[in-house]
């Protein structure tokens, strides 16, 4: 009874904690709205327009109001699932957003997949071969894949295999024989052309998708292999790594079954990170590759000075992280017994 009653005070405590950094979230966008210096009513009726005209669009937009009833405005429109029209594309931009989330969504999901199957293990081995040419050979990946420019890195890869050996798809998410092919159920491309049963284009799309994906992929899995390192070398050695090993535990079973589901609670946060820079950072990637997804239509909307379409997409953005947060604090009690009721 006394455990479930804690349990529940850890419950509301997570809750209120949400709550308070989406409230903070919410208030942050709107101030960035407010101080950029890009005026929306010009945005929508042009630098052309009259003085009459620029007032009227003014009051519609409710730009005259005291801030604070804009900001009431703002949460009671989000609430409602409204972020506002885009003077862009002319349409609601929470319908913008579900058609290029999923692209982006589908993309990110892909490169932290590598990321976690190659830097794991990757984090692990080279913790285990500390100083030898393996771990070398590992810290030098991981920087290069860290500290090199992602659309530089994309431009070379897209010159080498797909225009001059033409193994992978060029721009785009699929051919433009299978563009208007392919009908639309979830977004996800790849998931669209396997239940549409049409293989050419799940080809085409696994070809299209792959390149930048294991780009993103690579700037992940050199993160992920580096704090996997840290934390691994850190626990490997506490003393009772060094009792299996007296016992005579073999060091695969070492570091596999002793070591690593230790060092594994903080490697979950490096993950959920990793996974919401994707997310987020995935702009470069989608703007050299043409991806159509949630960065690419963030940055077509700044450069169109498009705020409610630009605070739209970073409050998306936002709103992942601290999902991403709040669901890392989940695992956490799966993972260390010790975490839970805390």
């Amino acid at each position: 009874m006394k455990g479930s009653a804690a349990g529940f005070l850890v419950f509301l405590r997570g809750v209120a904690t949400l709550l308070v950094t989406l409230a903070g979230l919410l208030f942050a966008t709107f101030i960035i709205g407010r101080v950029m210096p890009i005026d929306p009513v010009i945005a929508v009726v042009g630098d052309k327009a009259s003085a009459e005209t620029y007032a009227q669009a003014r009051e519609e937009m409710g730009l005259d109001r005291p801030l604070w009833v804009q900001f009431g405005r703002y949460i009671e429109g989000i609430v409602q699932g409204d972020l506002g029209q885009s003077s862009s594309s002319g349409q609601p931009v929470i319908e913008d957003i579900a058609r290029a989330f999923p692209a982006t969504l589908e993309l990110s999901v892909l490169a932290i997949i590598i990321g976690i199957c190659v830097g794991l293990p990757l984090g692990v081995y080279a913790a285990h071969r500390r100083n030898t040419w393996f771990d070398h050979t590992a810290r030098v990946l991981s920087l290069f894949g860290y500290s090199t420019p992602v659309f530089w890195l994309g431009l070379i890869a897209l010159l080498i295999f797909y225009a001059q050996l033409g193994w992978t798809g060029g721009p785009g998410r699929i051919g433009t024989a299978y563009r208007y092919t392919v009908q639309e159920w979830s977004g996800l491309m790849l998931v669209d052309t396997l239940r549409s049963g049409d293989w050419h284009a799940f080809r085409s799309a696994f070809s299209h998708i792959i390149l930048p994906a294991l780009l993103l992929g690579y700037f992940s899995l050199a993160y992920i292999a580096r704090m996997t390192r840290n934390f691994m070398i850190e626990e490997l050695n506490k003393e009772y790594v060094t009792m299996a090993r007296i016992k005579g535990a073999s060091e695969t079973r070492v570091l596999w079954h002793h070591a690593f589901p230790n060092a594994l609670v903080p490697v979950v946060t490096v993950i959920a990170l990793s996974f919401g820079h994707l997310l987020e950072g995935a702009v470069l990637t989608e703007t050299v590759f043409a991806w159509p997804g949630l960065g690419l239509y963030i940055t077509k909307s700044l450069f169109s000075a498009d705020m409610p379409a630009v605070l739209g997409g970073t409050l998306v953005v936002g709103i992942c992280f601290v999902l991403l947060n709040k669901l890392t604090d989940v695992i956490y009690p799966l993972l260390d017994p010790r975490t839970r009721n805390r």
